[in-house]
């Protein structure tokens, strides 16, 4: 066994000791797929979760230095990075994804949390990859080459889609749910994304709370928030508007209480804690 393997092994433990990792493929994805493959070439700037100094830089390129919980620039001019395992990995858990699922992924990057989502569904599943960046998504592309269940895109996620999807993880802070996403999922599907409201002092991050949607019916889905984010904002998935309203509710609630989305037309009542066109974050309960 060679010491890259273990060290993918050991990496793969501490994820699941930090996450209590549910999916068991999963973890055989993080001490699988190559993160040094979905990366720029080292030597890396990272940066911790708790780290106050920001980004640092690697002491030299060998791989074994990616095999850690923390964030890693892919274009640090932009303030791209691939995040750290342990914020992204138990949001692709809380998907509940199985082998044969199909699964969209919006905002992709190079590719790396696809990979690891298409390990976990394996080559019975799919895997439709977006990415706004064309240079990204070509890399990507070329990243995940080795899993032709695998669909690397240029685009913003916006588009109808024509097919259907187990769960979606959006992968760049929006301001709503698109209609496309909500209507691709099937019944039970799972959506992911971080609601976040942006200000010009923190340029392209965001800030707001990492969301799971649970299908139910076809105008209705469950909701939870998961975790408090900050997060690269969306290209082309954003509201002005819905930006501002989404500010002043988190004013309101620092931890939001509503636990439905509602699509169906109804007017704003005081139940709603983020009422827009087509959909409404609520509190109201009912099903």
């Amino acid at each position: 066994m060679t010491d890259l393997v273990l060290y993918r092994q050991f990496y793969a433990d501490e994820i699941d000791a930090l996450c209590d990792l549910q999916t068991e493929r999963l973890l055989d994805a993080l001490a699988t797929v190559p993160r040094e493959r979905f990366l720029p070439a080292g030597p890396w700037s990272v940066r911790g979760e708790n780290d106050m100094r920001g980004a640092r830089q690697t002491r030299d390129a060998d791989p074994h230095r990616v095999y850690h919980n923390y964030s890693i620039a892919i274009d640090p001019a932009r303030h791209l990075f691939n995040g750290a395992p342990a914020v992204v990995v138990p949001i692709i858990d809380a998907l509940a994804l199985k082998p044969g699922h199909h699964v969209l992924h919006v905002g992709a990057g190079l590719g790396y949390y696809s990979a690891l989502m298409a390990h976990v569904v394996g080559n019975g599943g799919r895997v439709v990859a977006i990415e706004v960046d064309e240079r990204l998504a070509d890399a990507a592309s070329a990243h995940l080459a080795t899993m032709p269940w695998s669909d690397v895109r240029h685009g913003d996620g916006t588009d109808p889609l024509s097919e259907s999807f187990d769960a979606v993880l959006v992968s760049a802070g929006v301001t709503h749910p698109q209609p496309s996403w909500l209507d691709a999922l099937v019944s039970g599907g799972r959506l992911a994304l971080p609601l976040t409201a942006t200000m010009p002092a923190m340029g392209p991050i965001g800030k707001g709370y990492m969301t799971l949607f649970t299908k139910t019916s076809a105008e209705s889905f469950s909701a939870r928030v998961l975790s408090m984010t900050a997060i690269y904002s969306g290209i082309g998935v954003r509201d002005d508007q819905l930006n501002a309203q989404l500010g002043q509710a988190m004013m309101r609630s620092p931890w939001p209480p509503f636990t439905r989305l509602r699509r169906d037309a109804h007017d704003a009542s005081a139940s709603c804690w983020l009422h827009g066109a087509g959909f409404c974050l609520t509190a109201d309960g009912t099903t």
